[in-house]
C-alpha cells in the first residue's frame, strides 16, 4: 500500500514537535520502597519532522508506548523510551510528558491511622541525538496555610485555607530525588500538611499546629526555596504556590525560578 507519510513536501517547513497527545495508558512507576505503583498516565510523545516529509508515522508512537507501559519507569527508562522513539522514527529529537496521580501513605499525627494522599506528578523529558537527557520531575502537593495578618488583628481565631505547591526540578547529572522525598520536603513548608483521614484528636492537633505556624503564600514560597537550595541533587527548580482564599473570591499566588548550577 502507498505510504503517504513519506511523500515529499515542498512547503519547506520543518515541524519541531509532531506526534501523539492525551494517550491514556497504565504505567508502572518505581517507588522509594523499591516496589512498583501502577498509575493511569496521560502521555504526550513527539519528535521533530524534517521539511522534506509530509507526515510522521503515528502508529509507531502508540506501539512504543504500549510496549513500555508494561515496564517499570523512572529517570533512566525515560531516556531509553526517547532513544527508542528517535531510532524507530528516524528523528533527531524526541520529547515525552507523563502526567499521573501518585499515592503517598499518610499517618495521622495523633491517632496514627493510615490513609493515602494523591498528588499530581509529571515526568517530562527531552532527548537530542548526541546530547544528554533533559529531565524534569514535577510534583503538586496540597497544604494548609493560616493567615498571619488575620491571626494578628483578630481577638480570636484566624482564617485559613487549602493551598497548592507546584514544584518542578532538574537533577544534577547522575543524581535523583524520589517523589516521596520531594513531597515530604514540600509539606514541611506549609502551615500544616494535608491528611485524608483525621479523627477528633488529629483535627485538634492540625488546627493548633497551623495556628502556631501562620504563613503568607510568600512565606511558604520563600521557605520552600530555601529548602530546595539545600538539596545537592537539584540544579534547577521552579516553584509556584497558590492559596485558595477562604475570605476572598480570588487566590493568592507566588512564583520563583532559580538555576543552582550557575
Amino acid at each position: 500500500m502507498k505510504d503517504v507519510q513519506n511523500i515529499s513536501d515542498d512547503r519547506g517547513i520543518a515541524i519541531q514537535n509532531v506526534g501523539v497527545s492525551d494517550v491514556r495508558l497504565p504505567f508502572l512507576i518505581k517507588t522509594k520502597a523499591e516496589s512498583l505503583q501502577s498509575v493511569l498516565a496521560t502521555i504526550s510523545l513527539t519528535v521533530d519532522l524534517p521539511k522534506e516529509y509530509k507526515g510522521t508515522h503515528m502508529s509507531r508512537f502508540i506501539e512504543i508506548l504500549s510496549e513500555w507501559s508494561q515496564k517499570p519507569v523512572s529517570y533512566r527508562e525515560m531516556e531509553l523510551i526517547l532513544m527508542d522513539t528517535i531510532n524507530k522514527l528516524d528523528a533527531e529529537h524526541a520529547q515525552m510528558d507523563i502526567k499521573f496521580k501518585y499515592f503517598i501513605e499518610k499517618i495521622a499525627p495523633i491517632s496514627k491511622l493510615r490513609s493515602m494522599l494523591d498528588v499530581d506528578c509529571l515526568f517530562s523529558a527531552q532527548l537530542t541525538k548526541g546530547k544528554s537527557l533533559d529531565f524534569i520531575l514535577g510534583v503538586n502537593v496540597p497544604f494548609t496555610s493560616l493567615c498571619p495578618c488575620s491571626k494578628e488583628i483578630s481577638r480570636y481565631g484566624a482564617h485559613n485555607q487549602r493551598g497548592l505547591m507546584k514544584v518542578k526540578i532538574k537533577n544534577v547529572d547522575g543524581q535523583f530525588i524520589w517523589i516521596e522525598d520531594l513531597v515530604a520536603l514540600m509539606e514541611a513548608e506549609g502551615s500544616c500538611p494535608i491528611y485524608p483521614l483525621l479523627k477528633r484528636e488529629d483535627e485538634k492537633y492540625v488546627t493548633e499546629h497551623a495556628y502556631e505556624n501562620a504563613k503568607f503564600v510568600e512565606d511558604v514560597l520563600r521557605d520552600l526555596v530555601l529548602s530546595l537550595r539545600q538539596q545537592k541533587s537539584i540544579r534547577w527548580f521552579e516553584v509556584q504556590c497558590e492559596n485558595y482564599e477562604s475570605i476572598h473570591n480570588h487566590s493568592a499566588y507566588a512564583k520563583h525560578v532559580e538555576n543552582l548550577s550557575s
